[in-house]
């Protein structure tokens, strides 16, 4: 199984989603089963480490981002991935309009699962902000890949994949 994990520009909350859920399939023992990754909807950082926001919030958390580095969606990773993750409905609506026809169903917002009722769907983008907005979005990243994680595991285990069928929004 591929999971990818999309933001702006892939500098701070795709990375983290990455390295948080990297270390939760390796705690659940999955590491070797799945394959995570994570880019940006725009070329605008390619080849940049995370934020230095972002890195200060991961590494206080036991989280290393340091290896990572910027990249922009690609047309092949419709086909490499299945699942990938919108942080927000404005990338959500980015990859609807680059997905081809039959990938629909590996589009999802990253909080469908984890959000709470009445909770928006959306991990705010903490870029440019302060500290707590970025530990306010990894709060919202632990918790989203946390239900990942069980949906990953169910999977694994055989049960039907949430969502399964291939509609278009």
């Amino acid at each position: 199984m591929r999971l990818l994990f999309v933001c702006t520009g892939n500098i701070c909350r795709s990375p983290t989603a990455e390295a948080v859920m990297r270390a939760k399939l390796k705690a659940a023992g999955l590491d070797g089963r799945v394959e995570v990754d994570s880019c940006g909807t725009t070329g605008w950082h390619v080849g940049e480490p995370p934020s230095g926001p972002a890195l200060e919030v991961a590494g206080v958390r036991g989280y290393d981002l340091s290896d990572q580095r910027a990249r922009q969606i690609a047309a092949d990773d419709f086909e490499r991935f299945d699942r990938i993750f919108a942080m927000d409905r404005g990338h959500h609506g980015h990859l609807l309009a680059l997905c081809p026809d039959g990938r629909f169903n590996r589009l999802r917002l990253f909080r469908e699962a984890s959000a709470r009722q009445g909770e928006s769907l959306d991990v705010p983008d903490p870029y440019g902000l302060g500290i707590a907005a970025y530990e306010t979005a990894f709060e919202m990243i632990e918790r989203g890949c946390e239900a990942i994680l069980e949906e990953v595991r169910a999977e694994l285990d055989g049960e039907p994949a949430p969502g399964a069928g291939d509609t278009h929004p």
